[in-house]
């Protein structure tokens, strides 16, 4: 075997109160994708933050083709060739392709910008990644997939020979995942070293020729080619138990009266929506990329004013169309997007789960009341499970899935008749998955009404009562646990011309 283009040795990276790496070895060869895998809170993401130069490590160092290095900042990564591409994309939506592609070292005439050298160089980076964009289109305007080819088109014009992904396809319809798959294997196969995180096994075995798996800080266990390899032996060695049934689906008593919905119409959908949630019910939402799913669960939590129907909790009109107005009846929220629409990244995890039940605690109508919010906080970490050093800890520091349990612990903190999951475990690896499933089910047999939104068609089939399928705005198709099969259901989601 050839020496690993990459190699992590010894790294250890403390914050107070939390060793979030301690001492992990292993190397990325060149030509391969190498998978990342842990559960939330494994490390992953300290990993590739001191691989960016955003973090530099307590202990240890990097080591590129056998030479160690630190860097002390992004800019000095990727001098060095070495870039992450992450979930959120570090892109400036305002400017051009041409611009975001070339930020920092524009071609200049004199003291001038030399906008033809800018576009043909910009087109040159395009053709790497097969993509015919325009150079000069506006870059918020492009949809994600294109924003990310943009990404990596960016990360090859800097000279970069170790890329890095950051769960790529969280966000990519099935199409666009295989289009990007097609660029990572060209990659691979130009020379690159690939590192790739997800928590999607399928993703794993379809593109990587290696894997190694982080758990609470630790390296586990590196597989140098994943030949004979299980599904079962990798999350096992993720989570440290055996996960036989993730969705571990229990059947329950329904009780009417619990969420109605009539003629709801506003952006994003073709034709008024009407359905309804039984207490103890867990209704599924599936469909792909654009069906209109995300903007329907918008209007429902008033995060945008219907322009017509109603909701009804528990029989009573929920009025005002408003977030307000729909926590003060009972109808919550969690938004597909944590980090920008879910939680206040530079508050504690205490701040966030008291933030909405807290203006029934006031003392006086105006004081906080201190007492309640730390027992309220202790409580509901301690409930559900939320990893961190204290209530006290930033949860922008936290784990993708802590901190959509801090999110649910808020919602928890409140008297709560339903409650609406979007994408509830998009980036969330599969034991904080099953955590998460069984909190559901929890809900749901103490008489919520539970709405999970998902694009994954195995997490909705497996555990909702009821699955409603959308198709390009419109309520495509709706079906009983019995007869929601694989088949069936993705029928209904594809285009009539595609069906």
């Amino acid at each position: 075997m050839t020496a690993p283009a990459l190699t992590f040795d010894s790294l250890t990276m403390e914050f107070p109160g939390v060793r979030a790496l301690d001492g992990v070895s292993f190397g990325v060869r060149g030509g391969s994708v190498h998978a990342l895998m842990g559960e939330n809170g494994a490390g992953k993401s300290t990993l590739l933050k001191i691989l960016s130069g955003a973090y530099r490590p307590t202990a240890g160092a990097l080591r590129l083709g056998g030479e160690s290095k630190v860097f002390a900042s992004t800019a000095e990564a990727l001098a060095a060739g070495v870039a992450v591409i992450y979930q959120e994309l570090h892109l400036v939506p305002e400017m051009t392709v041409a611009e975001n592609l070339l930020l920092g070292r524009y071609p200049r005439r004199g003291l001038l910008l030399n906008r033809a050298a800018l576009r043909a160089e910009a087109t040159r980076l395009l053709q790497l990644v097969g993509e015919d964009i325009s150079p000069d289109a506006r870059l918020g305007r492009l949809p994600l997939a294109q924003r990310q080819m943009v990404e990596i088109a960016k990360a090859l014009g800097r000279g970069a020979k170790i890329v890095a992904f950051d769960e790529p396809t969280s966000s990519l319809s099935a199409k666009e995942t295989q289009r990007l798959f097609g660029i990572i294997r060209d990659l691979r196969d130009r020379g690159h070293a690939i590192l790739y995180v997800t928590h999607r096994m399928d993703e794993v075995y379809e593109t990587c020729d290696a894997a190694t798996v982080l758990r609470d800080g630790r390296h586990v266990v590196t597989h140098e080619s994943l030949a004979g390899v299980t599904r079962d032996a990798l999350v096992k060695s993720m989570v440290g138990r055996e996960l036989t049934n993730i969705y571990n689906y229990r059947p329950r008593a329904h009780a009417p009266d619990g969420l109605a919905v009539r003629g709801l119409a506003g952006p994003g959908l073709k034709a008024p929506v009407s359905f309804a949630v039984a207490r103890g019910e867990i209704l599924g939402f599936f469909g792909l990329v654009g069906a209109g799913r995300s903007e329907l669960m918008r209007l429902l939590c008033g995060a945008v004013a219907p322009e017509a129907g109603e909701v009804r909790v528990h029989g009573a009109l929920v009025a005002g169309g408003s977030p307000r107005a729909a926590i003060r009846d009972g109808l919550v929220f969690c938004p597909e997007d944590r980090k920008k629409e879910g939680i206040i990244g530079i508050r504690s995890v205490a701040e966030n789960i008291n933030l909405s039940a807290r203006r029934s605690q006031l003392r006086a109508g105006v004081f906080l009341d201190h007492g309640w919010e730390k027992a309220n906080a202790a409580a509901q970490i301690a409930r559900l499970g939320v990893r961190c050093a204290s209530a006290d800890t930033l949860i922008g520091l936290l784990s993708g899935g802590n901190q959509q349990k801090a999110i649910l612990a808020r919602w928890l903190s409140e008297q709560v008749r339903v409650v609406v999951l979007d994408e509830p475990t998009r980036g969330i690896d599969i034991g904080a998955k099953s955590e998460i499933y069984a909190l559901i089910h929890d809900l749901a047999a103490a008489g919520t009404s539970v709405v999970i939104v998902s694009s994954e068609l195995p997490e909705v089939l497996g555990i909702a009562d009821r699955v409603i399928v959308m198709r390009e705005g419109l309520v495509a198709a709706e079906f009983p646990r019995a007869t929601a099969t694989p088949e069936a259901v993705l029928h209904a989601a594809l285009p009539a011309a595609a069906a």
